[in-house]
């Protein structure tokens, strides 16, 4: 008899690693866990000897965003993130699976519970079904033929059944989502009604049915806390019976035929069992040690010094590395692929080779995994990289944006058809003193380079299918040597300035915390959200306050609503020069470097529109809002005496695309016109004159301009203007009137996406959308927004990518001192000698304002000075 046997992976992993928790005892020879894999392993055995299933799928999460997150920004929020000796045995759990014969699956948006609640939904009309899980949340899914069993320990389970249900609970199976709605989940971090746990929940579920018909008839119960706390917090137990329903349409790209049970890979599991040095179960195995494949070894040759025949018929390099920021790191090999062998060269021998600074720095052709580290690597050697034409990491990003995270390990077999499989941690953290030296590692490290050509050349079909090959060549490409650049001059910050800021934050700290406790009438820990809430909404009795079953919320969005009171404001400001003064004016000083400048990272493979962003520092985020935050940039120099700061900004250039792409011919008239935009679009939606005009007016305009740039909602817009839903929608209305061709490329956009399943820039820069055609209204929409979104921003950030990539050439070209030094958001930063002030404001706008052909035209605001403060 058929048998569908679903298990929560996620939850099945971290009960086994927490469950055997000696970490001593679980590692191998090199020093890499292996408690949760071995736990595991033998909680999966027992399941099926248990239940001896015929099809068998294994559930993950594929991350911590989903749709949820989206919804509900703090969903899962109060979760540790996981630890790092089990981040090193995750990717180890699948390719166990695989040997054992067992399909496994993840699906990027959603939770490992929407995969269990789709395939079971399908599967139960043809057979059994059985679920395994940690998560109570699952006990929805029980009907007729879905039995759900909790572990409780080890592999022991507590089963439940519809009559199970009914008999414990009162309720049937769905009911348990009305349920949640009501008591919320601290585990998960949704709130549901304060201070209803789940003996009332339950009593209100058995007595009318739903949470739709207890607020239908909500008016009915008698005068009480819980009436109050019902009213007060309906939207909150509506969005937490939305948090907990298990989707069962989720999008998969398997059927329930995929997860026949497979017989065993034998071979698989002995080199599985051997590398985790699992003997007893190796012993288990019924295999002959003559009939075990061995995996082939590849040809390579470590050396410590190069000829020049070993590098002429050289194409790929692989620079292998263990840390993340390569400015301070320093990197283990540098390897090769030359007439079919593989040389591996220990990196302190790389310097002296002047065969291979040859190779490196000619225009040679040559493929390597991510060029922008590779240059400063070598920079740091005094060596220039050149002739780089493939870039793994940036054709792999543009080939689909939402794997923008991958690694090269995870990047092989998705572009070798999964005949090479390889992870980071193969040679476990005790190794990595003497890496080098090591055989197993070595193998390793042959294989990520022989993997780089076949990769490449997959990418390199891919490109060109998907029409992405002149973003890739004329962009992203030279855009990768501009910010190696940038990254290796980097720029200077000024540490006493820095120290300044820090004493005036800390007194203005001292000044607010005073003002605080007066107006508290006590002292108390105002970083507190427990305290603070207590203090708020309890001994001031101020409005608007949620209790959750942690307390109070005490978030931004919650005291910006109750701004108007002074002591709000006060923490508000407290909180942030706090955050200004931790993260910047602190934060900051740890990464200045004996130079006295921060090399920021560049990172050119993350966001889905394109957009740059930096870590190590990360410069993108420093508040400008407040003075304060604004004066942490008086502590940017530019990196020569006698210099000053050239800031170029892009004015408004979302709108300008926005007007370009619709062919909006009112607001290209009025950006042709030189008109304030935002004044502009207040006189057609409000239908007065320039005059009539007020300050709320433009407000309100200018709200809508950005907020459809952002593919705003009216929930959305009513929140930033605080007026009623109804209000703002008949705000989008009027302003899709008059602009009636914004109307139609919104629309068309989202048709055009629902169609091909992505959307794309100016300049073919691709995003796909999964939830595009999606059941669930809410993923649907966000996926719609998205739609609308994106070819703005993306073109945008390809925009000013372009004119980095012109600027950096016309300097070249004209022999200037000047250097571009930073990119934030539409803003570019130079070093600019005084004396070249004068043409470099010239090419800057012109290059900048001419780096392509719109219908409208773009503008530059220019400004400078002898720190990044005063060039704003």
């Amino acid at each position: 008899m058929k048998k569908l046997l679903l298990i929560d992976g996620s939850s099945l992993a971290f009960r086994a690693f927490y469950g055997l928790n000696d970490l001593n005892r679980f590692k191998t020879k090199t020093g890499f866990h292996t408690n949760a894999l071995y736990a595991f392993h033998t909680m999966l055995e027992a399941i099926l000897q248990r239940e001896t299933p015929t099809h068998v799928l294994v559930a993950f999460d594929a991350g911590k965003s989903t749709f949820r997150t989206e919804k509900y920004a703090d969903y899962k929020g109060g979760r540790a993130s996981m630890p790092s000796e089990l981040a090193e045995q995750w990717p180890y759990f699948k390719i166990f699976l695989d040997a054992y014969g067992i399909a496994h699956y993840d699906l990027i948006n959603y939770e490992a519970d929407d995969i269990i609640g789709t395939l079971a939904t399908q599967a139960s009309c043809k057979m059994p079904v059985v679920i395994v899980t940690g998560d109570k949340d699952m006990l929805q899914l029980v009907s007729d033929n879905i039995r759900v069993d909790i572990i409780k320990k080890g592999a022991e389970v507590d089963s439940h059944t519809v009559d199970v249900i009914q008999e414990r609970m009162g309720i049937t199976p769905k009911q348990i989502i009305d349920v949640k709605g009501l008591m919320g989940d601290s585990s998960d971090n949704y709130p549901g009604v304060t201070k209803v746990g789940e003996k009332t929940a339950l009593k209100l579920i058995q007595e009318y049915g739903s949470i739709e018909n207890l607020y239908e008839h909500v008016d009915t119960l008698k005068a009480s806390k819980l009436k109050e706390n019902l009213i007060n917090d309906k939207n909150s137990a509506f969005l937490s019976k939305d948090l907990a329903t298990i989707r069962v349409d989720s999008p998969l790209a398997l059927s329930v035929d995929d997860t026949v049970l497979k017989e065993k890979n034998s071979a698989d599991l002995t080199a599985y069992y051997q590398q985790m040095e699992f003997n007893q179960f190796l012993s288990r195995l019924d295999v002959q040690p003559t009939k075990i494949e061995k995996v082939k070894k590849l040809a390579y040759q470590v050396v410590h010094e190069v000829f020049s025949e070993q590098l002429s018929n050289a194409k790929a390099f692989y620079i292998e590395r263990l840390h993340e920021n390569y400015h301070t790191d320093t990197p283990l090999s540098l390897s090769w692929i030359n007439h079919d062998v593989i040389y591996i060269m220990p990196w302190q021998y790389v310097s002296q080779s002047q065969h291979l600074k040859e190779w490196i720095s000619s225009d040679t052709p040559k493929t390597t995994y991510d060029l922008k580290e590779a240059y400063v690597l070598f920079h740091h050697i005094g060596w220039t990289l050149s002739g780089v034409q493939m870039d793994v990491s940036l054709a792999a990003y543009l080939n689909d944006t939402n794997d923008s995270r991958l690694t090269f390990t995870q990047i092989i077999p998705i572009y070798t058809s999964g005949q090479i499989a390889l992870d980071e941690t193969i040679y476990g953290k005790g190794a990595k003193q003497h890496i080098p030296e090591d055989a197993v590692w070595q193998q390793h490290v042959a294989q990520k380079t022989q993997a780089l050509e076949e990769v490449a050349h997959q990418l390199q079909d891919a490109l060109q299918k998907n029409q992405l090959m002149h973003l890739y060549e004329a962009i992203e490409l030279p855009l990768a040597s501009v910010l190696a650049k940038m990254e290796v001059l980097g720029i200077t910050v000024d540490t006493q300035v820095l120290q300044s800021l820090g004493h005036q934050f800390t007194n203005d700290l001292i000044a607010l915390e005073s003002e605080i406790y007066a107006l508290a009438g006590e002292q108390f820990n105002i970083a507190s959200p427990k305290q603070l809430g207590v203090i708020l909404f309890e001994k001031l009795n101020l409005p608007a306050g949620k209790k959750t079953k942690t307390g109070y919320s005490t978030a931004v969005d919650v005291l910006e609503k109750l701004s108007g009171y002074p002591i709000v404001e006060k923490i508000l400001t407290y909180r942030q020069l706090s955050k200004l003064n931790s993260t910047y004016v602190e934060g900051l000083q740890k990464y200045i470097g004996e130079d006295n400048r921060i090399h920021t990272r560049f990172v050119q493979t993350l966001t889905q529109t394109g957009r740059l962003s930096s870590t190590d520092p990360n410069l993108q985020n420093i508040p400008i809002r407040l003075d304060q935050g604004r004066q942490i940039r008086a502590a940017f120099k530019p990196n020569s005496s006698g210099n000053v700061l050239l800031s170029a900004d892009y004015s408004q250039i979302e709108l300008r695309i926005l007007a370009h792409i619709s062919n909006e011919t009112h607001m290209i008239e009025a950006f042709k016109n030189g008109e304030d935009i935002h004044t502009s679009t207040a006189m057609r939606v409000f239908g007065v004159e320039k005059h009539e005009v007020d300050d709320l007016m433009r407000r309100q305009a200018k709200a809508v301009n950005f907020g459809l740039v952002y593919g705003i909602s009216d929930y959305g817009l009513s929140q930033n203007l605080n007026i009623t839903r109804k209000q703002a929608q008949q705000f989008i209305d009027t302003y899709f009137e008059k602009y009636p061709n914004i109307k139609t490329y919104m629309d068309q956009i989202v048709e055009s996406a629902k169609k091909d399943g992505y959307v794309k820039t100016l300049f073919n820069r691709r995003r796909y959308l999964n939830d595009i055609n999606a059941s669930n209204f809410n993923l649907r929409s966000f996926a719609e927004r998205t739609a609308m979104n994106t070819p703005i921003q993306g073109s945008a950030a390809d925009v000013i990518k372009i004119a980095m990539i012109q600027m950096d050439n016309i300097i070249r070209e004209k022999g200037l001192q000047s250097k571009l030094l930073l990119q934030v958001h539409d803003e570019l930063i130079f070093d600019v000698p005084v004396h070249e002030l004068d043409i470099m404001e010239q090419l800057v706008v012109q290059t900048m304002e001419n780096a392509v052909d719109l219908s409208v035209t773009l503008e530059v605001n220019l400004a400078h000075g002898t720190s990044w403060y005063d060039a704003k």
